[in-house]
């Protein structure tokens, strides 16, 4: 497992955060740690590319980016 930290644009309420937290949990293998107003820290599988966990975010109408 590795750990990623994503910056999450748009983020502004704890409803905001509900909604991230509920997208991330789908991405199978990931394991949701902290998620704030405008980040989310997570531990996802070596083979799990970093897309998907963007797209997720995405998908659920937040832009999103790995922040390295």
């Amino acid at each position: 497992m590795r750990e990623i930290t994503l910056r999450i644009e748009n983020m502004h309420c704890d409803a905001c955060v509900r909604r991230v937290k509920q997208a991330l949990e789908k991405v199978d293998g990931a394991q949701v740690g902290d998620v704030r107003v405008g980040a989310a820290r997570l531990q996802v599988p070596e083979h799990l590319p970093d897309g998907a966990v963007v797209s997720a975010v995405e998908k659920a109408g937040y832009p999103a980016s790995v922040e390295r």
